[in-house]
C-alpha cells in the first residue's frame, strides 16, 4: 500500500486531473476551432488550406436555402425553448411540491420518457399521430407547427429535469414564511419561488434552444414542403460534399451562441450576488 501511495500521490493526482481536463476541452472545442479556421479557407476543399478569404461569408449572404433554413430553425428553437420552460416549470413544480396525487407515477414516466426513448421512435410516432389528426380534422399541416410540437416534447423533458433539480434544493421555510405573512400561493410562486429558480430557468432555456436548433432526426420526420430547417439543409448537402459556406454559417452560430451564453451567465451571476446580498442584509436587520 505504501508503494502505491508513493506513486499515485497528491502531485500525480493533480497533474493527471489537469491533463484530463485539458484533454477533455481539446476534444470538445478543437473541432469547433478547426471549423472556424476553415471557414476562412480560400480553397473549396475542406482538407486543403488555400489562403485566407472572406469569400464564403459573402456567398453565405446570398445563399437563400441556408438563410431560410437558419431563420426557420431559430424561430422554432425560440418558441420551443420558451414553451419548454413554461411547461417544464409546471411539470417540475407538480412533481416536486406535490408528492402524492392520482396518476403521479404515470405523469412522471410520461414527462421523462423522451429522455430515454430513441429520437427515431419519437419522430415516427409523432408523424403517425399528426398525420392521423390531419386526415381527421385537416390540421396541422406538416411544417413549422409539427416540428415545433416534436421539439417541445423533447424540450419539456429536459427542462423539467433541470428545473426540478433546482426546486428540490430550495429551502421550503422561505415559502412557508411568505405564506405566514399573508401571501397567496400564486404570490409565493411569483415573488419567492420564481426568482430563486431563475438561474435554472435560464439554463433550461439555453439547453432546450440548443437541442432544438441542431435537431435532425425529429425534424426529418415532421418537416414538410417549404419547411426545411438548417440542420436538414446541411445534412442533405453533406451527402454531395460540403463547401466552406457551411463552415461560415456554423461559425456565425457559434459566435452568436457564445456571446449570448456569456452575457446570460454574467447577468445571472450578478442577479445571484445581488439576491445573496439582499438576503444577508435582511438577516442582519432581523438579528
Amino acid at each position: 500500500m505504501s508503494s502505491h501511495r508513493a506513486v499515485f500521490g497528491a502531485r500525480f493526482a493533480a497533474g493527471f486531473s489537469r491533463l484530463w481536463l485539458v484533454g477533455g476541452y481539446l476534444f470538445l472545442y478543437l473541432p469547433m476551432l478547426t471549423l472556424i479556421i476553415y471557414s476562412f479557407n480560400q480553397s473549396p476543399l475542406p482538407t486543403k488550406w488555400g489562403g485566407f478569404t472572406l469569400e464564403w461569408y459573402g456567398k453565405l449572404a446570398h445563399d437563400s436555402e441556408i438563410l431560410s433554413g437558419l431563420w426557420l430553425s431559430v424561430k422554432i428553437a425560440f418558441m420551443s425553448a420558451c414553451l419548454s420552460v413554461v411547461f417544464g416549470t409546471l411539470a417540475a413544480f407538480a412533481l416536486v411540491k406535490y408528492k402524492r396525487f392520482f396518476g403521479r407515477t404515470l405523469f412522471s414516466g410520461m414527462v421523462n420518457a423522451p429522455l430515454v426513448m430513441p429520437e427515431v421512435i419519437q419522430g415516427l410516432s409523432l408523424l403517425l399521430m399528426l398525420v392521423s389528426i390531419q386526415k381527421a380534422i385537416g390540421f396541422p399541416e406538416r411544417g413549422l407547427m409539427t416540428i415545433l410540437l416534436g421539439h417541445l416534447m423533447m424540450g419539456l423533458a429536459y427542462a423539467s429535469v433541470v428545473i426540478a433539480a433546482r426546486l428540490q434544493d430550495l429551502n421550503p421555510q422561505l415559502e412557508e414564511a411568505a405564506m405566514d405573512l399573508g401571501a397567496k400561493p400564486w404570490q409565493v410562486f411569483y415573488l419567492v419561488t420564481l426568482p430563486m429558480i431563475s438561474q435554472s430557468l435560464v439554463s433550461a432555456w439555453l439547453l432546450t434552444f440548443s437541442l432544438s436548433l441542431d435537431d435532425v432526426v425529429v425534424s426529418a420526420f415532421l418537416s414538410g414542403p417549404g419547411s426545411t430547417t438548417m440542420p436538414l439543409v446541411i445534412f442533405s448537402r453533406a451527402r454531395l460534399g460540403l463547401n466552406p459556406s457551411v463552415n461560415a454559417v456554423a461559425t456565425v452560430i457559434i459566435v452568436v451562441v457564445a456571446v449570448c451564453v456569456t452575457v446570460a451567465s454574467i447577468l445571472v451571476a450578478r442577479a445571484e450576488r445581488r439576491r445573496a446580498a439582499e438576503i444577508s442584509a435582511a438577516q442582519r436587520d432581523m438579528s
